[in-house]
């Protein structure tokens, strides 16, 4: 059986070497990395690397239980991660984000509370480790001679909660989907490449894409792209292929999910049931933790982290990709001015919202949208910091010295008010009054965000730089919040996922960064860690760069201690 799995230790194995950037032999070698998929000889090939390495007795021991993650979790998880999981229990768990427009459609699903639910219902058909490496999930192999036409074979035995058993004719369904306006799908964009999907057998899709992009795998590993029954059309209940059958769903108020007993995977899940529902208030979700109404919880307050752990409670942080940005729209006044943007982003002070808004639960950002230990990320760029004397200089070119700049803000865009309280504390002397206008988390996305001249933006991790520069920054991205369009950018957007040279692909990615920190309309300062918090009892948990509860999937991973 041939898997998608991540061959890096293969290829230090083999003395790989990274190329020049621009050497014609890098074009040519015959072993190229490209994220976790190795391409030889014009072959998709899987290799294992625990395969290639040597075991002990014990080792394969946990590997079977299921203790293989241990040596990817930090330090302060490893004695929990070589636990032996214990079944049954019921858990209770509160989010922070949720609304009447709640849904069970994994196309339609825009926020957290959608990927948790979907990560209990559903599955992929390929999932991304902690390294955020390809590895198989409902597809057992994705293989392509050229990354334009796909075969992809599935797994058997895997049946549907209603008894079903997946295939082809569900992953067809389940993609096409996407490109039906009627669906309204939040992955569209990436969609747009699907060019024809059909069943070559039960168990076996031809997917052909529009152009080349050896990202496909890990694309297909995104929650909108979980898979669903054939002709599906009500989803007041989900009938999906996931860990946990859906018992109750009640659209801004919660659901309940319980243990599926046929679920393809040995051993998951944990737990026997799970209520999951959400608290918007900070105090009230932090409250019903330390009074213990509740077992877990996500969007923990950096201030009142210490509080928590004072009462016992563990806090797990996941530095990740996520961040809340600042938007001035190219289209309109005053950021269809290139020296107020610029003189702008030499007003923020970085290191100081670090620790004055985020408690040092961040990251320092440079205004491109690849945060630091992600795949791609370009350590070289130099990095933007406050200099007031540059933002006065580009303020003055502007024009707009003596202008009030309204800017709007929300609780909805975690960190957005505080933000915009430092940068109006510190452009007075600068000749610019920026006027907050805070306005209610109820409406503020639909409202306000990307519809203002100046507003906060707050976008989830995206795995994958192609990801975030597909959705955000191409001139035809669904969220292109600046309104920013650079023929270059997008020329080098398309190369870029149908390079198979990782050295020639790397660089295509750090141009692209650069041309997003220099001419975008979007601020980014910083990257913020996902902090849940949890009872002791709660065990399992290990943090993921792909979001808070452990990139939403903590479900199928968490148990109860004894």
């Amino acid at each position: 059986m041939k898997h998608v799995l991540p061959c890096d230790t293969l290829c230090r194995e083999r003395g790989t070497k990274r190329q020049n950037l621009l050497s014609p032999a890098a074009k040519t070698r015959s072993l190229i990395v490209t994220n976790g998929l190795c391409f030889q000889k014009s072959r998709w090939r899987s290799c294992n690397p625990v395969a290639f390495r040597s075991h002990t007795r014990r080792d394969a021991l946990q590997i079977l239980a299921g203790g293989a993650i241990a040596a990817c979790a930090p330090p302060g998880a490893r004695a929990q991660a070589v636990e032996i999981p214990r079944r049954g229990g019921r858990i209770r768990v509160a989010g922070f984000s949720g609304s009447s427009a709640d849904t069970l459609d994994p196309a339609r699903g825009a926020l957290s509370t959608d990927y948790i639910r979907g990560a209990m219902f559903y599955d992929a058909l390929t999932e991304l480790d902690e390294a955020l490496q390809v590895q198989p999930s409902l597809a057992i192999a994705i293989e392509s001679d050229d990354a334009i036409r796909w075969t992809i074979r599935l797994r058997k035995g895997v049946r549907f909660h209603d008894g079903s058993p997946l295939t082809a004719d569900d992953v067809v369904f389940s993609l096409l989907r996407h490109l039906d306006p009627r669906v309204g799908s939040q992955q569209k964009a990436i969609a747009r490449q699907f060019g024809s999907i059909r069943a070559r057998a039960a168990d076996e899709v031809e997917l052909t894409l529009v152009a080349a992009n050896v990202d496909l795998p890990a694309l297909l590993s995104l929650a909108p792209f979980y898979i669903i029954k054939n002709a599906t059309t009500d989803f007041s209940r989900a009938n999906g292929t996931g860990p946990f059958l859906c018992q109750e769903f009640s659209p801004g108020i919660r659901s309940v999910a319980v243990r599926n007993p046929d679920y393809w995977r040995d051993g998951q899940p944990h737990l026997d049931e799970i209520e999951f529902f959400t608290i918007a208030d900070d105090m009230a979700r932090h409250d019903a933790l330390m009074s213990g109404d509740v077992d877990l919880i996500g969007g923990v307050n950096p201030r009142l982290a210490p509080l928590l752990r004072q009462r016992g409670l563990q806090i797990m942080e996941a530095p990740g990709g996520a961040y809340t940005d600042f938007i001035m729209r190219l289209d309109q006044a005053p950021g269809n001015n290139p020296d107020f943007v610029r003189g702008m982003k030499y007003l923020f002070n970085r290191e100081q919202m670090k620790s004055a808004i985020f408690r040092g639960y961040a990251q320092v950002g440079n205004d491109q949208p690849i945060a630091p230990g992600f795949p791609y990320f370009d350590a070289s760029l130099p990095q933007t910091v406050q200099d007031l004397d540059r933002a006065r200089y580009h303020f003055r070119r502007s024009g707009l010295t003596g202008s009030r700049v309204p800017m709007v803000c929300s609780p909805a865009a975690e960190g957005s008010v505080e933000m915009a309280i430092l940068l109006q504390h510190d452009a007075p002397p600068l000749g610019i009054d920026l006027a907050i206008q805070q306005v209610p988390a109820d409406g503020y996305w639909s409202n306000y965000w990307m519809q203002a001249p100046i507003s906060f933006g707050n976008l989830n991790p995206r795995p994958r730089a192609e990801m975030a520069f597909s959705l955000s920054y191409a001139s035809d991205a669904p969220w292109n919040e600046s309104r920013w369009r650079n023929p270059e950018f997008d020329r080098l957007l398309r190369a870029a996922r149908g390079e198979r040279n990782e050295s020639l692909r790397a660089e295509m990615f750090a141009q692209m960064q650069v041309l997003v920190h220099d001419g975008s309309g979007v601020c980014i300062p910083l990257f913020l860690s996902d902090i849940d918090a949890f009872s002791p009892r709660l065990r399992g948990m290990r943090p993921r760069k792909t979001g808070e509860f452990m990139g939403f999937e903590f479900a199928r991973h968490v148990w109860l201690a004894s």
